[in-house]
């Protein structure tokens, strides 16, 4: 069943005692899955989430938070999603009837006096020509850093002792945004974008290191098969931005033409997307 939903309060932060993040559901549409992070030592499934740098938007948080913690590249996805923003005057989104706004949002006590704020969001794994473009970028990003730091390597000593430290600050401050979601490509489009000749999907690639401190770096992740990732996180708001998430997909595919109705996980634990009728909907269809 849903997550109970909160009735409106009023409340005062000052930014002092305010910690605001964003999670993701990261979906890879050829197969029907989505990303799920497991907890290597304290043994839990969750979705990837994390604090906002200073001066991020928080959809970009959102990605990069799940790039760390999952080592998937993701993208926010716009999708037909029920919210109260208005549409504002920008020619490239008023037009559009899709969003990428939060889905859910959580009021989370982090202490006595600090409150946490976190908004969950829905994105896309990225197409095979994005993931090379953005690995030749941040390696390009990671060797001007090593440059532009050789003149502190002193610093960094301390700072680097460990192997697992030093991999994960240079995973950081390589991190390179992806591109947004294209505003014109219909969904089965994108998915033809990861459909094999032979009738398979592209395997998103998962990068390894990608966590930012010793914490993360025991995080492990997953694609998953919809109903699954949903049962491993039942008893959560995660399990239902699973849920929305995949039925706006659904719902984008047959306000393109697409019969979302169709767009269905097969239960059968290979993840693949197939209609009802058994067709892989990674055709031409």
């Amino acid at each position: 069943m849903p997550p109970h939903v909160s009735s409106p309060i009023y409340a005062n932060f000052p930014s002092s005692n305010l910690t605001i993040g964003a999670g993701v559901a990261i979906f890879h549409l050829a197969s029907a899955r989505v990303v799920v992070c497991y907890h290597s030592r304290d043994k839990y499934w969750f979705l990837p989430k994390g604090r906002r740098d200073v001066n991020e938007e928080t959809g970009a948080a959102a990605e990069r938070e799940g790039f760390e913690e999952s080592g998937y590249r993701n993208r926010l996805l716009p999708l037909p999603l029920s919210h109260r923003q208005p549409r504002g005057s920008s020619p490239i989104t008023s037009g559009s009837p899709y969003a990428t706004e939060p889905v859910w949002t959580q009021l989370i006590p982090q202490s006595a006096s600090v409150q946490y704020l976190l908004f969950w969001y829905v994105a896309e794994t990225v197409p095979a020509d994005v993931e090379a473009a953005m690995t030749a970028k941040e390696a390009a990003a990671a060797a001007a850093a090593a440059v532009s730091d050789s003149t502190a390597a002193a610093a960094r000593t301390a700072a680097s002792a460990s192997p697992a430290h030093g991999a994960a600050a240079r995973s950081r401050s390589a991190y390179v945004p992806p591109p947004p979601f294209p505003p014109v490509l219909p969904l089965r489009a994108r998915v033809r974008q990861d459909s094999r000749v032979d009738g398979g999907v592209c395997e998103p690639v998962r990068h390894a290191g990608t966590g930012v401190d010793a914490e993360e770096l025991l995080y492990e992740s997953q694609l998953l098969p919809i109903a699954e990732a949903r049962r491993k996180l039942r008893g959560s708001v995660m399990a239902d931005v699973v849920r929305v998430g995949w039925e706006a997909v659904g719902r984008r595919l047959e306000m393109e033409g697409g019969g979302g109705d169709e767009w269905i996980d097969d239960g059968a634990g290979a993840g693949t997307a197939t209609s009802k009728s058994g067709d892989k909907l990674t055709a031409g269809s």
